[in-house]
């Protein structure tokens, strides 16, 4: 793993990035576009942490944190590097980031059908609560 290289996205990203999700993530988001992104990175510069080897990206996470709850979104690896650690290195990087602000427990979010992502939450410690569910609005049509 010492070639893989771990760090925060920039503006000049964006593009890339949304490119790789529609590869590499499951399911979509209202904010899966240039604005969305480019808002996040504005907003908070270290939250979407990029995998890199070699200068090629083959991961993600977003690791973020309001103050109260550290929460990580759109974990993805590329399909032909899964199963290599990347997605463990990028929770270390996000789990190490959420600890130096005062955070307290993370919430993940993992669409139900993808069962192949449970089996890597699972395995990361994380726990299903199946006390919550999320409701969601949204602000615009």
């Amino acid at each position: 793993m010492s070639d893989l290289h771990i760090r925060c996205a920039t503006p000049t990203d964006i593009d890339a990035v949304l490119k790789f999700w529609r590869t590499a993530a499951e399911g979509t988001s209202i904010s899966d576009d240039h604005d969305g992104v480019a808002r996040l990175v504005a907003h908070d510069p270290e939250a979407l942490l990029l995998a890199e080897r070699d200068g090629v990206l083959i991961g993600t996470v977003i690791a973020g944190f309001d103050g109260w709850r550290c929460s990580a979104y759109r974990l993805a690896v590329a399909p032909d590097c899964r199963r290599q650690g990347i997605a463990t290195a990028l929770m270390a990087s996000a789990e190490q980031r959420f600890a130096g602000l005062g955070g307290r427990r993370v919430d993940a979010m993992v669409l139900e059908a993808n069962e192949r992502a449970h089996h890597t939450w699972d395995a990361a410690g994380y726990q299903r609560e199946d006390h919550w569910r999320r409701w969601v609005k949204p602000l615009r049509g």
